[in-house]
């Protein structure tokens, strides 16, 4: 005879269910974006004149390069919540920013195809503004997972700095695209130079991570 007697949910399966809750709606909003971009798709009509191949030529280089940038967005969101052992609230808003980003990407994708035929770089300025802005909140939610959450303790200290200056980089080569876009081109050499410098420690570290291993 079957027992109605349930087992008690223990503090662990509350964790993996916030987790897998966490991971579902996480992959859902990338799909969900990535798909949406190919939505804004439409070909220019000032390269009308000049042929199918000019009318889709921008819109679709600004696409696939969209795609291609928030996926990268996802690979390091999905190694982030691989290396956690459990999630909180602020990982959970964290998280929840990174996705608010990723989320906007259509929209921002359809602000560039529009502005794509005008001058004064604003089209590009916002481009490079959000994907700046999704890098600086998967920064964020790293840093906090690894360092202050610790909620990757399994992850080694120079592996988990070289994993977020590495996002940090990212985040600052668009920050320069976007300094560069406002005619601010000796803060963008600047700026750039700088990502450099981040980019090289984010190398060293991971080697120092590798020999370790």
């Amino acid at each position: 005879m079957e027992s109605n007697h349930q087992l008690p949910v223990r503090e662990h399966h509350v964790h993996q269910r916030h987790f897998d809750r966490l991971v579902m709606l996480s992959d859902g909003v990338f799909a969900i974006a990535l798909t949406l971009s190919a939505v804004e798709l439409k070909p220019e009509e000032a390269a009308a004149a000049h042929g199918l191949i000019a009318q889709w030529a921008t819109p679709l280089l600004i696409y696939f390069l969209s795609f291609f940038i928030v996926g990268g967005v996802w690979m390091q969101h999905r190694r982030v919540l691989t290396h956690l052992r459990h999630v909180d609230t602020p990982m959970t808003l964290l998280t929840l920013a990174v996705l608010s980003m990723v989320s906007l990407m259509p929209v921002v994708i359809r602000v560039v195809l529009t502005a794509a035929n005008g001058e004064s770089g604003e089209g590009m300025l916002i481009y490079a503004l959000a994907l700046m802005a999704n890098y600086l909140c998967l920064a964020a939610s790293w840093g906090y997972a690894s360092f202050i959450g610790k909620l990757a303790p399994d992850v080694p200290a120079p592996r988990a700095w070289s994993w977020l200056l590495r996002d940090l980089f990212v985040a600052v080569l668009f920050g320069a695209v976007a300094l560069f876009s406002a005619h601010m081109k000796l803060a963008a050499v600047l700026l750039c130079v700088a990502g450099v410098g981040v980019r090289f420690v984010s190398g060293k570290l991971a080697r120092r991570a590798d020999a370790v291993a």
